[in-house]
């Protein structure tokens, strides 16, 4: 079994070791700080849909007064039956829309995973090379 012998000094592999992690840790900001942005456009995106969710709640609260006004004036339904109909409808998708709104602004969502994701792979892949050179210098 064959070694490549390296012939350069230990100050020259650390200061490589330093260069090329500090590399590593500038991408790795880049990329969260990448995901953070869309991190944040998504919770923007999720308050918009909140917003619109409870704009449509209040005329929710109208149409359900004017369906019961209707119904009297116009079909002589029971105007219960006609405000829960119209009204409830609208105030459905108003709670529907809130709720996915809500559900995007989750801190858990803000997270930078694919980053965190990224740094324990690096972090596993230099674990498993060190103690694959401890492992050769052993053997050596």
């Amino acid at each position: 079994m064959a070694f490549n012998v390296s012939t350069r000094s230990i100050p020259e592999i650390l200061t490589d070791v330093v260069n090329q992690f500090s590399t590593l840790l500038g991408k790795e900001l880049h990329l969260a700080r990448a995901e953070l942005g869309e991190n944040i456009a998504k919770a923007a995106s999720g308050l918009g849909l909140a917003v619109v969710g409870a704009v449509l709640l209040i005329p929710a609260l109208t149409v359900l007064l004017a369906a019961a006004v209707i119904a009297l004036n116009q079909y002589g339904l029971a105007a219960p039956l006609a405000a829960v109909a119209i009204g409830g409808g609208v105030f459905i998708i108003g709670v529907i829309l809130l709720f996915l709104g809500i559900g995007r602004l989750k801190a858990k969502q803000m997270l930078p995973s694919r980053t965190l994701h990224q740094l324990q792979r690096d972090a596993s892949t230099a674990k498993d090379q060190m103690r694959q050179k401890h492992e050769l210098h052993r053997a050596a």
